[in-house]
């Protein structure tokens, strides 16, 4: 996840943990900003996995909204290794862009508009008019994953709240 901003660049990256072979699935994110987009020096851990909770396997931020609030990190989790396929959309909040994220709260803050299984590649593009649209893909209901899109215009509120059906679009 990349992010350019008056200071430079932001990298988000997806790190596996390779200490087990058998569990080389675990993964948090790591850090690292650039004055050019081409020299990176690594921060150190934006995000991590939280011990006991719904995210405890593994995060992944997937979305970065960096304007003058308070940055807010969408990422994907999960408890579990057979969970791989199945990650939810978490909310994490940083003081600056340049600081760890937290993650809000102690349930998934998406999950898929069918009922079952998750969301996940969460991604959140800011328009010229104020508004904001998502794209993500979600679990159907027979098991399968698709993509969507959804519009939310500029009074609506930025957080995901996943319309009903009829407001979103297959990909």
């Amino acid at each position: 996840m990349l992010v350019r901003t008056d200071e430079g660049w932001h990298l988000w990256a997806s790190c596996h943990f390779l200490d087990d072979p058998d569990a080389t699935d675990r993964m948090e994110t790591r850090h690292a900003t650039s004055p050019d987009g081409l020299t990176w020096t690594w921060r150190g851990t934006a995000l991590a996995p939280r011990p006991g909770a719904w995210d405890r396997r593994g995060v992944r931020i997937s979305s970065v909204l960096c304007d003058d609030r308070q940055p807010i990190a969408y990422y994907d989790g999960r408890a579990s290794a057979e969970e791989n396929w199945e990650e939810r959309t978490g909310i994490a909040v940083g003081l600056t862009l340049n600081d760890r994220f937290h993650a809000v709260g102690d349930e998934p803050a998406a999950v898929s508009p069918h009922g079952a299984g998750g969301v996940r590649y969460l991604s959140v593009v800011e328009l010229t008019d104020g508004g904001t649209r998502l794209f993500y893909e979600a679990t159907r209901s027979d098991g399968a994953h698709e993509l969507y899109t959804e519009l939310h215009p500029p009074t609506s509120d930025t957080a995901v709240d996943f319309r009903p059906p009829a407001a979103r679009q297959k990909l």
